[in-house]
């Protein structure tokens, strides 16, 4: 009988498993478009800007607040279904799950800092209206060298792997630790891992790795993304062509 209980118990938990993985790829496919939605939004805000729509721009921005604090809360969710997938044991008594998930979703926002009106994406948008008619000037409140800081943020924790070297933009199959939120090519943070190091490899990260717990997450690829369009704008040299060195064989 205890076999019997015992097999049914992990059949149990493998289905449970099994529906929190798919279950989490939704949600992680829904923000990734919310993240789509605010790009395109800052594109939409840029052309009425332009054409000194202000309060149409303000709309927008109050939209986009609004969907970061709906992609926060997805991002809360997620971590708990993982967190419930993977370590969910059933036992004698019915699991209510409805009140697991509201507990651990609450304990996963009390321990997040997070703040949707702070997140770098909602600085990019509002820099990219304030430049439409003050481009290289300082937005209110800030200091000149702030334009660089800012202007370069991006919500990618680490710039480049800690065990490849490479940067985080020219990794070939990049995976981020849902533990930490550090990213690695896949390749070599499986090796370490199967090398029985357990610490993330990032100086100073005190997180232990798992495997299961180490993917390509949608919303990494759009934000690496973003990322590689952000280093093309700043890398673009302001190339001015003097018309007045003509070969005179030109003329």
């Amino acid at each position: 009988m205890a076999s019997t209980s015992s097999s049914r118990n992990n059949g149990c938990a493998g289905r449970i498993k099994s529906s929190a993985s798919t279950l989490y790829s939704d949600n992680q496919s829904l923000i990734t478009e919310i993240r789509k939605a605010i790009i395109t939004m800052k594109e939409v805000a840029v052309d009425l800007e332009t054409d000194n729509q202000s309060q149409m721009v303000k709309e927008l921005e109050d939209g986009v607040i609004q969907l970061l604090e709906t992609s926060e809360d997805c991002m809360h969710f997620s971590s708990v279904i993982q967190l419930v997938g993977n370590g969910y044991q059933p036992r004698e008594e019915l699991t209510d799950f409805n009140k697991l998930f509201d507990d651990e979703v609450a304990k996963s926002k009390a321990s997040s800092s997070a703040v949707p009106q702070n997140l770098p994406i909602l600085r990019q948008f509002r820099e990219a209206i304030w430049n439409v008619h003050h481009a290289g000037q300082p937005m209110p409140g800030e200091e000149q060298e702030d334009i660089v800081m800012t202007s370069t943020q991006c919500n990618l924790l680490n710039m480049t792997c800690p065990l490849s070297g490479k940067p985080v933009t020219e990794l070939s199959d990049p995976v981020r630790s849902m533990n930490c939120k550090h990213i690695y090519e896949k390749k070599a943070i499986m090796h370490y891992i199967r090398s029985q190091n357990t610490l993330c490899p990032v100086a100073g990260c005190p997180k232990i790795l798992q495997a299961e717990n180490v993917v390509c997450d949608p919303l990494l690829l759009v934000e690496i993304e973003e990322m590689r369009s952000m280093s093309k704008q700043t890398a673009m040299p302001n190339v001015i062509e003097d018309f007045t060195e003509f070969d005179e064989d030109d003329n």
